[in-house]
């Protein structure tokens, strides 16, 4: 099929929903307003899998669409840029980059890596490294850009065994991606699902909770997962010889000190760091919201006496696109819910008498995860699953947060191709450092795919509810 045609055939499918929707008689019991969302999702996913217009151009023109027609109000819309959670991701980026300065994170991976004596404890001390990572840097591309020199460091240390080199860049965007679900912040179609699970549902999850629920799972997965790269890109003999990367090797590869006492400036950083994620942790204790933590560490890091990094400087850092994506999103999800246009779309599916909800919850993750070979934006996949998975879950009997969190946490597998996420693309195309192929994604993702989704369901059915989040 040419690109042109694969191009079009979404485009059409799209318009002739559009001109069945536009057909008063058909489709008993669908409201206008409900009908002008429908067709407005319909064709901005369609657009977001048929053409190479910008993700945020169409989010921002389905928005706009929605509040010209008074689906939603102007209000609505705009609101949704000033929401909290869409602060507390600005704020987060600007001390992102405020660590980022310092050097204090090579510094801390360069600590950890230098513990390793074989290859498997190189490859789970990188993860928990990375793990760990989710709680200083926002989104995952933000999190594979600071990662890529600690990679590059390691690769020229291990140039004389090249597969091992291959096994860490496919480590590096495999643990990105999955240990995301850890924090509230690790991306942005987490700040979707709580503003969905919020408007549709009643429901209010904070950093606070969203940590309980995720951390365990980023970590279960996280590990997982890397054995599953380790497995899938080694071989025996790979795996047999041990490993020994020193400090000193490290260092000519890095611009910043990775040895000695710390400088007052990353001694200010990780004081700062420290304190911020401590306050997030503790937000039932003090009752200080999560995003106005997040502003005052970002005017403490930018200030000029304390501070780390000029505010201008952090302000170029923060990906605006993503933000006005995230916001027009968020608008698409409201509209999709207030109209009752979900509703009406999971109206036909049986009912809880019929179905158990571990069947229910299957599916969802089982839809979740292959989503990403047709939407490669993980926002617009939260803005498109998670509003239908909500209005479905009541039918089901299940509750809205379970059902929630696992389409969005089973959305995090997205490995499959080169194109389907940001830190996949950026770790296969390395100049002057072997890679993986899309063949060693094809055979990574045999494995994770299944393996992921297990997991992700066993939480909702096992784990969840022993932490607050029933089934049903």
């Amino acid at each position: 099929m040419t690109p042109s045609l694969r191009q079009a055939v979404p485009l059409c499918l799209a318009l002739s929903l559009c001109a069945l929707l536009a057909v008063p008689g058909n489709l008993p019991g669908l409201s206008g307003d409900a009908r002008v969302t429908l067709a407005v999702f319909a064709l901005a996913t369609c657009a977001w899998i048929g053409t190479p217009i910008d993700d945020t151009y169409i989010a921002l023109g389905a928005g706009l669409a929605l509040a010209a027609t008074g689906v939603i109000s102007a209000d609505t819309l705009f609101a949704t840029l000033g929401d909290a959670t869409v602060w507390l991701l600005i704020c987060a980026f600007v001390l992102a980059a405020a660590i980022a300065r310092t050097g204090l994170a090579a510094r801390a991976a360069a600590f950890l890596v230098t513990g390793a004596r074989s290859v498997r404890q190189l490859v789970h001390l990188t993860t928990a490294a990375l793990v760990v990572s989710a709680f200083a840097i926002p989104a995952t591309s933000g999190r594979a850009a600071l990662a890529l020199p600690v990679f590059l460091a390691l690769a020229a240390v291990l140039r004389e065994r090249p597969r091992l080199v291959v096994m860490l860049a496919l480590l590096f965007p495999t643990v990105i991606l999955l240990s995301a679900v850890a924090t509230l912040i690790g991306a942005g179609a987490h700040l979707i699902t709580v503003n969905v699970l919020w408007e549709s549902a009643g429901r209010h999850i904070g950093f606070t909770r969203w940590l309980l629920l995720g951390l365990p799972l980023a970590v279960v997965a996280s590990h997982l997962a890397a054995e599953a790269v380790l497995l899938t890109t080694t071989r025996r003999a790979d795996r047999r010889d041990g490993v020994r990367i020193a400090v000193e090797d490290l260092q000519r590869h890095s611009d910043t000190p990775l040895t000695g006492p710390l400088s007052p400036t990353e001694a200010r950083a990780a004081l700062l760091l420290a304190t911020v994620v401590a306050l997030w942790c503790t937000e039932p204790l003090h009752q200080v919201s999560p995003a106005l933590v997040a502003l005052i560490g970002a005017v403490v890091a930018a200030s000029p006496a304390l501070g780390t990094v000029r505010l201008k400087e952090a302000l170029g850092t923060v990906p605006w696109p993503l933000l006005l994506f995230m916001a027009a999103t968020m608008a698409m999800g409201v509209a999709l819910s207030t109209s009752g246009a979900a509703a009406w779309l999971v109206q036909g599916l049986p009912g809880a008498t019929s179905v158990p909800p571990w069947a229910f919850l299957a599916l969802v993750v089982v839809v979740s995860t292959g989503a990403h070979l047709l939407l490669q934006s993980r926002s617009a996949r939260s803005s498109v699953l998670v509003p239908l998975v909500v209005a479905a879950a009541a039918g089901a009997g299940v509750n809205p947060v379970s059902a929630a969190l696992a389409s969005t946490a089973a959305a995090g597998f997205c490995h499959t191709l080169p194109a389907s996420a940001k830190p996949v693309a950026l770790f296969a195309d390395v100049p002057g450092t072997p890679t993986y192929t899309p063949r060693d994604l094809l055979r990574l993702s045999a494995v994770l795919a299944p393996l992921t989704a297990l997991i992700v369901l066993g939480f909702a059915l096992t784990v969840w509810p022993l932490l607050g989040v029933p089934v049903r």
